[in-house]
């Protein structure tokens, strides 16, 4: 049975009831105000949902001033985040990293040169950017080419050894591997557009007379196409790689533009393919083949690009729901804190921030929250919001949340078409989380009163009609809260805007849908 507290237990109170790891203990309410007495029943009765009937929830808020806990309902049981657990990561990340960190991408040579040849290797180093496209690419070649080189007589050497070779996260699914939400990682990889999904490439069908075109963006030849399409008078079609492979198939009808977003197979052979090209492109001769490698020792820099900071990579990342940025990060404060770029290293690395900082229910698999063996529970989560806000980052974290109700994509990310038109509206900044039958939000939020509230909301286990609509009115609601006066809430949250269908992140459906 769910349980439900509400309380005015003074801070210091409440901050020693220390989140447990087993079921909730919700303190005794000592003659809760009447607006605290509101927002419970208003709650419980937005919980009643009959979706929710088979399901299972937890939710928790609190003050963010004074950390007294407002409600609770399982708040101690674990349950499986989604993408709330980019919480965790990006919160680590800012810490351990620091947001002035940038990623590094080097061409060095290993060999002498000698009027326009390169007697030796030319090496591609990457330590993991995911902000790299084709065009960078291809301005560190025109760099080698300004330094008067035209023939390297050696190998091109991509050097990904930043990271280790473990590609996929753990507990992936295996049906994810071609989806460029689940794109392989490595410290050589390349993104297709400026939402920076490394690893990925966009490939896109259009009628032309009675034939299919296909195009790539960027344009590539690593990607084997096997276009099997006809033109018809609708559009209906796949696109799919094969599992293992380059080769993706097109099949179906195309009336009108579409295009796809897929994961390559192996990011660094993909980058190699395109850095060669871009070589080639500007007078320079590789004879040699393309290898794979560790930079020798005493190698030469030739040509250098620096990512943007941290800080503004956290736009894109937080706001889009970005995975590849989460487990690249989570690579990187590995190879940062103990010179390993794992996800075991990595993820030790968050865990032990968390824990530093008072959480206690916690079980992190990967950095993105696409584990189903993620498990955290919204009490944690709520204990994670509340110890951060004393971060001197915290304000950039802060702004790199979604905003519920903004529409400018890059402010309200994820929440951009939730919450329009009610107090929620550029008010809630929170993480979205989303898996097949798994929602959760979680963030911040100022009530009617002006006071800063934490809350975390987590539902698992429904099995059929996303309920993001119950999250949206709860956190309605928490906008609209007054501890001293009742509000009349219920008419108003059934005439809320609701929120998109689906069980997927709106920002990992591509072209976007939210």
């Amino acid at each position: 049975m769910r349980r439900t507290s509400a309380s005015l237990v003074a801070g210091a109170l409440v901050a020693a009831l220390a989140w447990a790891s087993g079921p909730s203990s919700p303190a005794i309410a000592l003659d809760p105000s009447a607006g605290v007495a509101d927002l419970t029943q208003d709650i419980n009765e937005i919980l009643s949902d009959s979706r929710l009937t088979i399901a299972r929830a937890g939710v928790v808020v609190k003050s963010a001033q004074t950390g007294e806990e407002l409600y609770a309902t399982d708040a101690g049981k674990l349950m499986i985040p989604a993408s709330n657990t980019k919480l965790f990561t990006s919160a680590a990340a800012a810490e351990t990293l620091g947001l002035d960190y940038r990623f590094t991408t080097t061409v060095l040579s290993s060999g002498r040169k000698a009027g326009s040849f390169l007697t030796g290797d030319l090496v591609l180093r990457g330590t993991g950017d995911p902000t790299m496209l084709a065009a960078d690419y291809d301005a560190l070649a025109a760099e080698v080419a300004a330094a008067g080189i035209k023939v390297v007589t050696g190998k091109l050497v991509a050097d990904d050894t930043w990271f280790d070779s473990q590609r996929l996260g753990n507990d992936w699914s295996w049906d994810d591997e071609t989806a460029y939400y689940a794109a392989p990682i490595s410290a050589l990889t390349a993104s297709p557009d400026r939402d920076y999904d490394a690893g990925s490439v966009i490939v896109a069908v259009a009628a032309d007379g009675d034939k299919v075109k296909v195009s790539t963006t960027p344009e590539t030849d690593y990607l084997k196409i096997v276009n099997k399409a006809t033109v018809g008078s609708q559009t209906n079609v796949l696109i799919e790689r094969q599992h293992g492979t380059r080769t993706v198939v097109i099949t179906g009808t195309v009336a009108s533009p579409y295009q796809e977003w897929v994961a390559v197979d192996d990011p660094t052979a993909y980058v190699s393919s395109l850095f060669r090209k871009s070589l080639t492109k500007h007078g320079v001769k590789v004879l040699g083949p393309t290898t794979t490698g560790a930079t020798p020792e005493g190698a030469k820099e030739l040509a250098k690009h620096e990512s943007m900071t941290l800080g503004e990579l956290l736009v894109p990342f937080m706001k889009l729901s970005n995975n590849i940025h989460a487990e690249i990060l989570t690579k990187a404060m590995g190879r940062k804190a103990v010179n390993q770029g794992t996800w075991s290293a990595g993820l030790k690395v968050s865990t032990d921030f968390a824990r530093a900082n008072g959480v206690q229910v916690i079980n992190m698999r990967d950095g993105s929250g696409l584990s189903r063996r993620d498990g955290f529970s919204p009490g944690s989560i709520a204990q994670l919001l509340t110890a951060v806000r004393g971060k001197p980052w915290f304000p950039t974290w802060y702004e790199s949340l979604p905003i519920a109700g903004n529409a400018d994509r890059f402010v309200g990310g994820t929440l951009r078409n939730r919450m329009r038109n009610t107090p929620a509206a550029n008010n809630v900044h929170a993480k979205t989380g989303s898996l097949t039958g798994v929602t959760s939000l979680s963030g911040y939020v100022t009530s009617a009163d002006g006071e800063p509230l934490i809350f975390s909301i987590m539902l698992n286990q429904y099995l059929s009609g996303s309920p993001k609509d119950i999250e949206d009115k709860i956190a309605v609601r928490l906008a609209q809260f007054s501890r001293a006066n009742p509000v009349n809430a219920p008419a108003e949250l059934r005439t809320a805007q609701d929120a998109p269908a689906g069980d997927l992140e709106c920002s990992w459906l591509k072209p976007v849908q939210c």
